[in-house]
């Protein structure tokens, strides 16, 4: 017990440190390049934070724990959407770039809605268990290259053009910066989740419940904290494109990749968790869209929202 305290301390001190380095860093390339940041958080950053959820969900399906494979990508889109949105928001209000209300934000929530369609199997194609399979997966990654081409499509035609003294970092002392960045995260983040699910087995947790809450908590701690740092320092754009590229990512990609390796079997249960996902991700969209940012207020009650369900799960 007391080495698991060990490494979920050292987990987070490295996600901190490495999501400033990585902020930064990504904050300064953008600007390097001429290119937007809310871009550089939907790819890059949202990349660098969803590491922890691609291997430890690849690795759950290799070993069969379809429970935490599936349950870690939808535990963490709720948290996302919920902690890391709302917690950055209830320290700083954060303003929500017209493109990502638009176009991103919807897509995110079209994942979740996808998600649901491809996992049930019995109502919609007739089949005798739920699964995400091979095909399922091809669906899942193509829908991942089209997010990237248009993400990218949007980025160069929103080139700007920068004064010429502007101050930027140099080159090479950003990319190493990512580098480190990226490291302590990824590194970060698989002691946190080793840490804590060997607390959660110690106390007789199911994997079912690890998989939505100490999985998912575990490998969006990258997420929560590179987004509150880039709220906090103004970063914004980095900050909700953090998130809302992280839902994208886990869905298109993780899961895509995860049930094209292995197919997976999708327990009935999760279907609950699926449509809160989607419920939560279109009740905080209509007011963002309204006003165009996540006010203190939004971002305490998101967080409560939070804890009702994590009560919820426990109980049932």
């Amino acid at each position: 017990m007391i080495l698991s305290l060990c490494k979920l301390v050292i987990g987070f001190l490295l996600l901190v440190k490495g999501a400033d380095f990585f902020v930064d860093g990504a904050s300064s390339v953008a600007k390097k390049l001429r290119i937007p940041a809310f871009v550089i958080g939907l790819t890059i950053v949202a990349f660098g934070t969803s590491a922890p959820e691609l291997a430890v969900s690849i690795t759950a399906a290799l070993k069969g724990s379809n429970d935490i494979a599936i349950g870690n990508v939808v535990g963490s889109n709720i948290f996302n959407t919920l902690v890391v949105l709302g917690a950055s928001a209830a320290i700083t209000p954060i303003a929500v770039e017209k493109g990502m209300i638009k176009k991103d934000y919807p897509l995110s929530i079209f994942a979740a809605v996808l998600l649901g369609i491809l996992a049930m199997d019995t109502v919609f194609f007739k089949a005798d268990v739920m699964s995400l399979g091979r095909t399922d997966g091809i669906i899942l990654l193509i829908a991942f290259v089209g997010f990237m081409v248009m993400t990218v499509k949007a980025g160069m035609e929103g080139r700007t053009e920068e004064e010429e003294n502007a101050e930027v970092m140099p080159a090479l002392k950003a990319i190493i910066l990512i580098a480190i960045g990226l490291a302590g995260i990824v590194w970060g983040g698989d002691l946190s989740v080793e840490g804590a699910k060997e607390i959660a087995r110690f106390f007789g947790l199911s994997e079912a419940i690890i998989g939505l809450t100490i999985v998912a908590l575990g490998t969006s701690l990258p997420e929560l904290v590179t987004s509150i740092i880039a709220a906090k320092k103004g970063e914004s754009d980095i900050a909700v494109g953090n998130v809302i590229g992280s839902n994208i990512f886990n869905v298109f990609l993780i899961l895509g990749v995860s049930s094209t390796i292995l197919p997976m079997n999708v327990s009935s249960t999760y279907l609950y968790d699926i449509g809160m996902l989607i419920g939560v991700m279109v009740l905080s969209y209509l007011p963002i869209a309204k006003t165009k940012k996540v006010t203190r207020t939004m971002g305490i009650s998101m967080v409560l929202v939070y804890v009702v369900y994590t009560v919820y799960l426990i109980m049932r």
